[in-house]
């Protein structure tokens, strides 16, 4: 599954729009992890498919300050 790296500008993690596609490589981000980095999800032409499982685990992830199989935190927003 593909990597997309979120936009920190972006107020709405369940909205593809706010991620960008950067490949099959995790990307390394920034410590302490403490905001959303980039999620692993399903292509759908270039977007991410964010389902209601991935937005939990994005959730769990950010408020339990712990990276997931498929969420990567950074030290910003």
């Amino acid at each position: 599954m593909p990597w997309y790296v979120y936009n920190a500008g972006g107020t709405n993690v369940s909205n593809p729009n706010n991620y960008i596609l950067i490949g099959s490589t995790a990307p390394t981000c920034t410590s302490p992890k403490l905001f959303l980095c980039a999620i692993q999800a399903n292509d759908n032409m270039g977007w991410p498919t964010v389902t209601n499982a991935l937005i939990l685990e994005i959730a769990n992830a950010v408020n339990n300050v712990t990276e997931s199989t498929n969420v990567k935190l950074r030290a910003t927003r």
